[in-house]
């Protein structure tokens, strides 16, 4: 276990992951999954709309759309697209410093990160370089569906909408998370569970009730591009990956 809570500190990312994943059969072996981690329901899982209006999901506002905003959301989109050609093929990504979080636990997208990217994010932003690669599983390999672009937790909206506008897209990031004391780890992972990023416990005044630690939030601000959609309403859909984990 308290290899599992360094994990949390050390990769809060991973951590989400974890927590977020669904567990369909065949579930993984326990040789690939930290101690402690044997996931018991297949029902784990929250969709970005649930998990928003269950208080575990902070999503800004969309914006009436000014001059010059979509031209701006399309032309980092266009790049987002270039990035994407290039890394097609996973393994390029991996030479290139892009490291999957946690592949060998299944899930229904998979976070390649580059830890340089992030970096430079909380200084700047550089639509050439996403934080991480969105990849879903395909056979033996994965298919490059979109990327993520971050940005400092401590931004402001205005500041948000200066990197990608808030009239186009959604930046989020994960809040109110309570995590179970030791005794209670196993029960954070079944169905309805109290504790975790899908758990009913949304207060620091709940959370310390029941034995919990408490996060106001997680991670920094987060926004996913999907530039290959046809759709265009679904380029910067805020749905897609955590909506489809049903």
């Amino acid at each position: 276990m308290k290899r599992l809570l360094l994990l949390f500190l050390c990769s809060p990312v991973l951590f989400l992951i974890m927590l977020r994943a669904q567990s369909p059969a065949p579930q993984p072996s326990h040789d690939d999954m930290p101690p402690g981690m044997k996931m018991d329901s297949a029902d784990s899982s929250m969709s970005m709309h649930e998990m928003h209006h269950s208080g575990h999901m902070h999503m800004t506002a969309l914006r009436p759309v000014q001059p010059g905003d979509q031209k701006r959301a399309d032309d980092i989109a266009a790049t987002a697209k270039e990035v994407m050609a290039k890394y097609a093929d996973y393994k390029v990504a991996e030479a290139d410093g892009f490291k999957p979080f946690f592949p060998n636990f299944k899930q229904p997208m998979y976070h390649f990160s580059n830890r340089q990217y992030a970096i430079e994010a909380e200084r700047h932003f550089n639509p050439e370089h996403p934080t991480s690669l969105l990849y879903e599983k395909a056979g033996d390999g994965y298919r490059l569906i979109g990327v993520m672009y971050t940005a400092p937790y401590r931004f402001t909206e205005d500041e948000l909408n200066e990197r990608v506008p808030l009239s186009i897209a959604q930046w989020h990031f994960h809040s109110n998370l309570c995590v179970a004391p030791m005794s209670q780890w196993r029960a954070s992972l079944k169905p309805h569970p109290q504790f975790g990023l899908n758990g009913s416990i949304t207060t620091e005044d709940a959370c310390k009730a029941a034995g919990g630690t408490f996060h106001d939030h997680v991670l920094n601000w987060m926004v996913h591009v999907y530039p290959n959609e046809s759709d265009p309403s679904k380029v910067w859909s805020a749905e897609r990956g955590m909506g489809d984990m049903h």
